[in-house]
């Protein structure tokens, strides 16, 4: 079993060439996976995802309570303010577009003004809404609120159990080629009776299928990529878990009996367990600091793992991100969604990212951390063997192109090859001390190799940089940066600086 710390992360479907079968046909998470270069340099915004589910109309009364009712001992709300959301389904939908990507919904609704009202937030979000009309109404929970508390919750349903689902699925065929992901969203309102029609189409799409679970039959998911149940709907299928060994095992049998890529178990305080049909286990803990009310927060999860899933991250990223979002919206009342600074600023306050003199192997750790956040990555290179202006200007420079500063030091014995057995006349260790105390360096690491491009190729910065006595095609490293989708670019140096000149002018001094 792994445990992931918030400070640690590692990257499944891109590490040492493993590759997750999901059911008798490659999963195209991995298809996606691999399209896209480790670095995870693919942002939320890319993500296609199409939602498939219940969709419902959640309307809010906000009000004082000050007195008891003389008719009866419940309270009174003076009702102050009315405020009606997306709810379900298109909660799901509603999360991607506030995280900027493209979302579209296939449901069914009533012909009706709850239906009206969802229309009309689906247009002002930009959400592709390709919705069902039926002779049944559209389901409408309302929910009275006082400070903060929920009081009371009415439904308005029927349910679309009658409906033939293969109209729905009819529906989502014509659309369903503007997505790479699609999520079911069930809420055990009939919309998906017919679940195993639709996994079978996106599949035959090449289309990841992610699931939000309802009742106690998952079976009728069999063959999805990902199931998404929180504990209490995990046990009502499997039976209670009374240790962390019980609820691997019946995780673990659970995707074998319905053939599923994997399952995420979302435990509350406890965090998240992600389950796959390889058989590796991970856990994360919580990062939710305060919870004023988990309403939507399952929607929250899946919609952030399914945009991950999307824009080609590995599944213990996507669940890193998809936790980090959860902790923000428990903290919100109601059905909430975060957005992109939200998302960021969550991370950002969970990352330990240690500043410095760090291993390669750290440095990827550190480097897949910022990137979660969005944060741009610049490299440099060289001996650094006498520090100069001209250094400290040039690595200033640098680091003002993005957000984090790499410089990769020549060790002692390659600096040697190239400069001569009288260099260096500055040991490794103190160089790499020195470079680090820089504000401007974030990360200082040494290679050993004549030239870089080993160690380039395998961090892929964000952008490259060296000095501009070089061309862009002689600089180790520029081809496979460039291939990746990175940038190369070059910097005036400081005129008459140099370490040469520096070495030159004591000599003369002594001689």
């Amino acid at each position: 079993m792994k445990i992931i710390n918030s400070g640690q992360l590692c990257n499944p479907l891109t590490s040492g060439g493993i590759r997750y079968n999901f059911g008798s046909v490659w999963c195209s998470i991995w298809r996606i996976a691999k399209r896209v270069n480790r670095t995870m340099q693919s942002n939320l915004q890319k993500a296609r995802v199409l939602v498939v589910g219940d969709l419902m109309l959640d309307r809010y009364y906000y009000g004082a309570t000050e007195r008891i009712s003389p008719e009866a001992p419940v309270p009174v709300v003076h009702v102050k303010t009315i405020q009606d959301r997306a709810g379900g389904a298109g909660n799901v939908a509603l999360n991607i577009a506030s995280l900027e990507g493209k979302a579209g919904i296939c449901a069914m609704v009533g012909q009706d003004e709850p239906a009206q009202i969802l229309e009309k937030f689906f247009a002002e979000q930009s959400i592709q809404a390709h919705l069902m009309g039926t002779h049944l109404p559209t389901i409408t929970k309302l929910r009275v609120l006082s400070q903060k508390q929920q009081l009371l919750r009415l439904d308005f349903e029927e349910g679309f159990s009658q409906i033939d689902g293969a109209l729905l699925a009819k529906n989502v065929s014509k659309v369903i080629g503007q997505y790479n992901v699609m999520i079911l969203s069930d809420y055990g309102k009939g919309t998906l009776q017919d679940a195993r029609s639709l996994i079978a189409l996106a599949k035959s799409r090449d289309i990841a299928v992610l699931v939000d679970p309802k009742g106690n039959d998952f079976s009728i998911y069999q063959g999805a990529s990902l199931i998404t149940p929180n504990r209490k709907e995990f046990e009502a299928v499997v039976g209670k878990c009374h240790d962390e060994k019980e609820l691997v095992e019946k995780a673990r049998g659970l995707i074998r009996a319905c053939q599923l890529g994997g399952l995420l178990i979302t435990r509350s305080e406890e965090g998240m367990t992600l389950v796959l049909n390889t058989g590796e286990l991970t856990t994360i803990p919580t990062v939710a600091k305060e919870v004023f009310d988990v309403t939507g927060a399952g929607d929250t999860v899946i919609a952030v793992m399914a945009m991950a899933i999307s824009c080609g991250y590995d599944l213990i990223s996507a669940m890193r991100l998809a936790n980090a979002a959860a902790g923000v919206v428990v903290g919100k009342v109601g059905t909430a969604t975060l957005n992109a600074q939200e998302l960021h600023d969550a991370l950002h306050a969970q990352t330990r990212v240690d500043k410095g003199i760090l291993s390669e192997s750290a440095l990827k750790k550190a480097m897949n951390e910022v990137r979660l956040q969005g944060e741009k990555v610049v490299m440099t290179n060289g001996c650094f063997d006498i520090l100069h202006a001209g250094h400290v200007e040039y690595l200033q420079k640098a680091r003002a192109l993005g957000d984090r500063l790499i410089v990769a030091v020549n060790t002692d014995e390659s600096v040697k090859r190239i400069k001569g057995n009288t260099r260096p006349y500055v040991g490794l260790q103190s160089r790499m001390e020195v470079l680090a105390a820089l504000s401007c360096v974030d990360w200082v690491v040494a290679f050993d190799e004549d030239t870089p491009k080993r160690i380039i190729s395998e961090i892929l910065p964000d952008i490259l940089v060296k000095g501009a006595d070089y061309e862009i095609d002689q600089i180790a490293g520029a081809r496979e940066v460039m291939a990746a989708g990175g940038e190369v670019k070059t910097i005036t140096l400081k005129p008459d600086h140099s370490s040469t000149s520096i070495i030159e002018k004591i000599k003369t001094t002594i001689n």
